[in-house]
């Protein structure tokens, strides 16, 4: 993935990335994914060790929005009702009316999702897709803008359950947070010593205005060539033999997405071949399964998105 410290970034969305930055420090790398998923309309996966600051960002990300906020601790015992809502039965009226679940709102977090059952978090992936939500047989429209920022713990971690390729597919981007440096975990006491960040943040956009610029991503222009490299990306890794499953059709257009917001994030108006390569470790790695020889060789699927994009030419 490309450096971002050089870029020169839109001037609608620089409150924002300031304002992530202000409360996650020295993480621009994960700020900056998380911003471009924003744009595109798409969810986040954050996959990391707990206390790192997944839950932290999906929070900054909100607080920065004036936008309604849920958020979802995700247990074992959590039925999909819990998310989607419910009829209730009105003893007066005699009458069931529809009670809303904590989805019907603009930002989600679904905070350790790899803790419920597979059918609860399946019940997310029409949400995450389509923004309906069919509950009962009836479908509802959910709030725009919609976004899902799940965090899990690793899949070796006690009590999880592994998330299926279908819901990750759902995912545009996947992040991991990492440890951060020694001195700037000292910052981080530093900046709690007498009170949390988070409580000072104040919005610098409103749900109006990203819906706005997400349409106005849409509009950005990107060439055949660029298309065409995509899609290269794509099928070279459903011909690679240390692959179980290459990246889909969905994956695809996800890329495409993503690189449109990439190149609207770093203020312009086209797609650059560098604008896939910066998302394209994001958008892919969490999309390909790795067989299981690969797997017991050491290979990481970062690894494997790495050498694609060293192999695959890139348009002039």
């Amino acid at each position: 993935m490309s450096g971002s410290t050089s870029q020169h970034y839109n001037q609608k969305i620089l409150p924002l990335r300031n304002n992530l930055l202000s409360v996650i420090l020295g993480k621009e790398h994960c700020v900056d994914a998380m911003v471009i998923a924003l744009l595109a309309g798409g969810s986040v996966l954050l996959e990391d060790i707990p206390g790192v600051g997944k839950t932290t960002l999906a929070r900054a990300v909100s607080g920065s929005i004036s936008a309604k906020f849920n958020r979802v601790q995700f247990t074992p015992d959590l039925l999909p009702a819990d998310i989607l809502g419910s009829s209730i039965y009105n003893p007066v009226s005699g009458e069931f009316k529809f009670h809303q679940g904590p989805v019907f709102c603009n930002i989600m977090l679904a905070d350790e999702i790899n803790r419920a059952s597979p059918r609860t978090q399946s019940a997310l992936l029409e949400a995450m897709n389509e923004f309906h939500a069919t509950i009962e047989g009836i479908s509802y429209e959910l709030p725009r803008p919609f976004m899902v920022v799940a965090t899990q713990n690793p899949i070796d971690f006690h009590g999880t359950y592994p998330l299926p390729e279908a819901q990750l597919d759902r995912f545009l981007v996947m992040l991991d947070m990492g440890y951060p440096e020694p001195e700037l975990e000292v910052g981080i006491l530093q900046s709690r010593q007498k009170s949390d960040p988070l409580d000072g943040l104040q919005p610098v956009l409103s749900s109006e205005e990203i819906c706005l610029i997400q349409q106005q991503v849409k509009d950005v222009h990107c060439d055949e060539t660029i298309m065409r490299y995509i899609v290269e990306l794509a099928s070279y890794t459903r011909n690679d033999a240390r692959l179980r499953l290459g990246v889909s059709p969905r994956g695809t257009l996800m890329l495409f997405r993503a690189a449109q917001a990439a190149a609207y994030y770093f203020d312009r108006d086209y797609v650059i071949p560098d604008d896939v390569k910066w998302v394209a470790n994001h958008v892919l790695a969490h999309r390909i399964v790795l067989t299981a020889s690969a797997r017991y060789e050491g290979v990481t699927r970062q690894e494997i998105i790495k050498e694609v994009l060293a192999k695959v030419k890139v348009p002039v």
